[in-house]
């Protein structure tokens, strides 16, 4: 894990923060400084951050977070906005966040003490719930699109002014329901499997529909549920069980993926040394 994020993920630090410590010489590595912005963290190093040395938890805690609106999702912002660090008890300083709730919208935000965790549930394919509301009434194809998914060479309508993503390939939703309806609006519950940038908004914007509000009510059967607005929550011991066969899971497929490209690379060496025998053998003959 590249320093800055690792510096943030396991102390009270921003990205920010860790850059202009790490410039100043206050990070070291094995009691030497380190000024090496792009160093990749590994498992035996001994990161130190003003002496103190930059400790990895092994247990995992995740809090189920009911985010408001106007509310960033970051440690700190540049223009003093409001995050949810300022909202959050001061003893989850330290976690960090499954994705991100853009500024406008609110509802369910997993947070977690455990890097590993937060990667895993991030990559995964896990069920996303969200109801929302449009300024226009639903469409054909709108409808076929959430059917069938949808590839957009330019998907900026939608995405933020800053965003340097401009196409997005959206996967069918796993469901999506109509709430009700009017001639300038319409509310609507649907479950996508990704988590990328503005995926709604985009996929929206795309139709000439503006997403007014946008409430995230599941993640991979969490519930929110009547949890109040900026109020947290621990996982039960149920939401515990799973989230441990879960990550269990995920350690187990990424073992069997690294063990396949091992071997798929040892079978395309052997393949062109075949090859380059064969190739010398038909010119000595």
């Amino acid at each position: 894990m590249r320093l800055n994020k690792y510096i943030s993920h396991n102390t009270k630090y921003s990205r920010r923060e860790a850059d202009t410590l790490i410039e100043a010489g206050d990070v070291t590595l094995n009691k030497n400084p380190l000024k090496d912005f792009g160093y990749d963290v590994q498992e035996d190093d001994h990161i130190y951050v003003k002496g103190k040395a930059v400790k990895v938890s092994t247990e995992l805690t995740i809090i189920v977070y009911n985010k408001p609106k106007g509310v960033l999702v970051t440690k700190k912002d540049d223009r003093e906005r409001t995050t949810i660090y300022h909202k959050l008890p001061g003893k989850f300083r330290h976690f960090v966040p499954v994705g991100r709730l853009d500024y406008a919208s609110e509802g369910l935000l997993l947070l977690t003490d455990n890097i590993e965790l937060s990667t895993a549930l991030m990559e995964s394919s896990l069920d996303r719930t969200y109801n929302l509301k449009i300024d226009k009434a639903i469409t054909s194809e709108m409808i076929e699109a959430m059917k069938e998914g949808l590839v957009l060479d330019d998907a900026r309508a939608g995405a933020h002014e800053k965003s340097k993503i401009y196409s997005m390939e959206f996967a069918p939703f796993a469901h999506f329901e109509v709430r009700s309806e009017g001639k300038n609006f319409t509310k609507l519950r649907v479950t996508i499997t990704e988590g990328k940038n503005r995926e709604l908004r985009r996929f929206f914007a795309h139709f000439n529909a503006k997403v007014l509000d946008l409430k995230r009510v599941a993640f991979g059967g969490i519930e929110l549920n009547n949890l109040p607005e900026n109020k947290t929550r621990y996982f039960t011991r149920r939401e515990y069980d799973d989230i441990h066969k879960f990550i269990k899971r995920y350690r187990a497929n990424k073992t069997a993926a690294i063990k396949n490209s091992i071997n798929a690379k040892k079978q395309e060496e052997e393949n062109l040394q075949k090859e380059q025998q064969d190739k010398a053998k038909k010119y000595k003959d």
